[in-house]
């Protein structure tokens, strides 16, 4: 993984800087690490937008059958969690947060399905999940991994609540395209390319014969990579 390195001078890198234009791009790199209050939800909303399309190529790369249990990391407002849900008929999703905003908006979109009990809604730390190991047969991760820990205990913990032989899936917006946006500083945000995913897949523990990258080109230049990666079974 690496981060940016910050800039002297003006422009994308210049996290440090003072100005109130650096500080406005500063706090929405922050909402979108934590969305917090008004202004945290308002960034839920949007980027409900945002991660449509992330979203829906990441869960078609999961291939989830009826009866599995899902896991999502990172939900949001909860849009991705009604395709989960859908997919996983007779089975079981649960998502975690860190956002009390975000865990509201999540919870009231998909209010039926809690009160079913197909769903289970958690605000915690990634890096303290609290499912038994083996609980999910599949994860998704959209957007989210910009914020995980430096050290990787984040993403060992997906790893451990996945069963053996469990696929996670995820996406990323590519360190090229994200260099040039000026709230992903490197106080909030850790940048990937193909390199540094496989890297942190592998550490946290998953098979590395069994990671797959794919680039996908969305709307307005954005380009992303699509992953998957599988834990490895009991028998290795």
């Amino acid at each position: 993984m690496n981060r940016r390195p910050r800039s002297s001078a003006g422009g994308p890198g210049a996290a440090g800087a003072d100005g109130p234009r650096s500080r406005l791009w500063g706090g929405l790199g922050r909402q979108l690490q934590r969305p917090t209050g008004l202004a945290g939800a308002l960034v839920g909303r949007l980027m409900a937008v945002v991660n449509r399309e992330p979203a829906r190529l990441a869960v078609e790369a999961l291939a989830i059958e009826p009866g599995e249990k899902v896991l999502e990391l990172g939900f949001g407002s909860g849009a991705s969690l009604e395709a989960l849900l859908a997919k996983a008929q007779g089975g079981w999703v649960a998502g975690v947060d860190h956002s009390a905003v975000m865990l509201a908006q999540a919870e009231h979109r998909n209010r039926a399905a809690i009160a079913a009990r197909r769903l289970e809604l958690v605000r915690a730390p990634f890096a303290a999940l609290p499912w038994p190991e083996s609980t999910f047969d599949k994860a998704l991760l959209v957007n989210v991994l910009y914020f995980f820990d430096g050290e990787g205990r984040d993403m060992a913990e997906t790893c451990r609540v996945l069963r053996p032989g469990g696929v996670a899936a995820i996406y990323v917006t590519r360190r090229r395209t994200m260099e040039n946006w000026p709230f992903s500083g490197a106080d909030t945000h850790t940048l990937y390319e193909e390199e540094d995913l496989c890297r942190l897949l592998q550490a946290a523990g998953f098979d590395a014969s069994h990671i797959r990258m794919r680039r996908v080109e969305l709307m307005f230049g954005i380009s992303g990579i699509v992953a998957t990666a599988r834990k490895p079974d009991r028998d290795g």
